[in-house]
């Protein structure tokens, strides 16, 4: 029985020595349009798919492999006599091999300003189903659809290998390839609608990386990462140094990034449990990271600390004095490597566009058998939207430390409260089911004086008591949504204090 493998790749990574392998294994090689050619080109026979189905390419391409002389040799099953004699009735030759990835059409769909036109005619018909017909028949068919495995297809199949488990492998991941390719489109297509909400959801995502782990060790986990969608978050950091990056890593570095890509100017964040425990600006990286550590110097112990600015070495030598599992900068000096490689534990990352925002994007939550989806929070949080509720108005100067405290608050699981000054954290209380107890973390666990000081919180205040901690406190400043009935009462109490309170309108829940 003449051995029959059909090529049709848009990736041509790797498949001229494909081709060539499979040519030495004795294989015919059926081929179309681009790949034909780039075989034929590099001295390797091919038969083009059009002689096989006796039916020219047609439709600028669209028409190629939609046959049924070519679909019954892959659909054909070999154990299967009356599939056998018919196909040998209709003079068709059973494929054993099936290469083909698809058109290219996340990367299209990402470049800028893309129309739907050539969106359109990325849109694979053929390829999709030519994948699906020998991942249904993997017992007979071999189905292939990424360079990375032709490696140890050729092995098998020299070694006479190629057994059952392993060709149901290669089905599995060629519907998951497939899958991932209609989610893209659909995905692309339902922005193109503005449909935010599709009555049908469909999510790609592909492994970067197994972990030892999940949050805790009796709990298995994997890395997985927007397969031709968002980038720029943890999941494109270049690896620097330092241990293999945990669940609990992966979870924290994301959120030190989002909070640092706060703020236009230097900026240091440290994240403990995915919260803030200390964040700063500053003249220098030295300076905010300073800052930040002096927010709680006990809490950034294995902590992750992200940066808005290159690393140096000053700010490394200070920083190797401290037990850190992640540092995040969008680049590090060569001394500041010196100063790392004393500390080989710590893990470094490289995200050149830190800066830039990383939370505009739907956030994704499992509940039971179901999943809540959200836009992102993703208002700019600045003074020209302010209603001063109370006579004191604050102070520019009190102004700029209110815009960064609500900035840092977001970030914070609520009930969220962020005491500053300086551009600095002081205090910071969060995850409590009372806001009353997150004003008194933050108040009663700060290391410094709180005069003049002030305070941000992410909802609104339905009582004074918040208020009342802050005139203790020497707190000058408040910033809050609004909203509340009994916003008169808090607003009467800061009168009486000589205390500043704006009403924001936004509320910054993170649950």
């Amino acid at each position: 029985m003449k051995k029959r493998a059909v090529i049709s790749v848009s990736d041509k990574e790797g498949i001229v020595s494909l081709g060539n392998d499979l040519t030495g294994l004795g294989y015919e090689i059926v081929s179309t349009g681009g790949t034909a050619k780039l075989l034929a080109e590099n001295g390797i026979p091919v038969t083009k798919v059009e002689d096989v189905t006796g039916f020219p390419e047609c439709l600028d391409g669209r028409v190629k492999t939609l046959h049924p002389r070519l679909f019954a040799g892959i659909l054909a099953d070999t154990k299967n006599a009356e599939h056998m004699e018919k196909i040998e009735e209709l003079s068709i030759d059973p494929v054993g091999i099936v290469v083909s990835n698809l058109y290219p059409f996340a990367e299209t769909v990402a470049k800028q300003d893309c129309p739907l036109s050539e969106a359109i005619e990325q849109i694979d018909v053929g390829g999709p189903s030519m994948i699906r017909a020998a991942a249904k028949n993997y017992k007979s068919v071999i189905i292939v659809t990424d360079p990375s495995q032709y490696g140890e297809l050729i092995e098998r199949l020299s070694g006479d290998t190629a057994d059952e488990a392993y060709r149901l492998g290669l089905s599995a991941r060629a519907i998951g390839h497939t899958a991932a390719y209609d989610a893209h489109i659909a995905g692309y297509l339902n922005g193109a609608v503005n449909d935010e909400y599709p009555k049908k959801l469909t999510l790609a995502f592909e492994k970067k990386s197994g972990l030892r782990y999940g949050e805790n060790p009796d709990q298995s986990a994997a890395f997985y990462v927007s397969a031709g969608g968002f980038a720029g978050g943890v999941e494109s950091a270049v690896f620097l140094q330092g241990k293999e990056l945990s669940f609990n890593n992966i979870a924290d570095a994301q959120a030190a990034i989002e909070l640092v890509g706060e703020f236009g100017e230097t900026a240091c964040a440290a994240i403990k449990h995915s919260s803030p425990c200390g964040a700063a600006t500053g003249k220098s990286v030295l300076e905010a990271y300073e800052a930040a550590r002096a927010c709680d110097p006990q809490s950034i112990f294995g902590g992750i600390v992200a940066f808005n600015r290159p690393l140096d070495g000053p700010t490394a030598e200070k920083m190797t004095g401290e037990f850190l599992e992640v540092v995040i900068a969008p680049s590090f000096s060569d001394c500041a490597l010196r100063h790392f490689k004393k500390k080989k534990s710590v893990r470094l990352l490289e995200l050149a566009d830190i800066g830039a925002k990383h939370s505009l994007r739907h956030a994704f939550k499992g509940v039971g058998g179901g999943m809540l989806i959200q836009g992102p929070d993703a208002n700019d949080i600045g003074a020209e939207e302010w209603t001063v509720a109370t006579k004191a108005a604050p102070t520019e100067e009190e102004k700029r430390d209110l815009v960064f405290a609500m900035k840092v608050a977001r970030h914070v699981k609520s009930n969220a409260i962020v005491v500053a000054r300086d551009g600095r954290t002081l205090g910071i209380g969060g995850g409590q089911v009372s806001r009353v107890w997150a004003a008194e973390s933050a108040i009663g666990h700060a290391l410094f004086p709180l005069t003049g000081a002030v305070l941000a919180s992410d909802a609104l205040l339905p009582f004074d008591d918040v208020v009342k901690l802050c005139a203790n406190a020497g707190i000058k400043a408040i910033i809050q949504p609004g909203g509340s009935i009994k916003d008169s009462v808090s607003i009467k109490t800061c009168d009486e204090n000589g205390i500043a309170m704006v009403f924001t309108g936004k509320r910054h829940f993170k649950h």
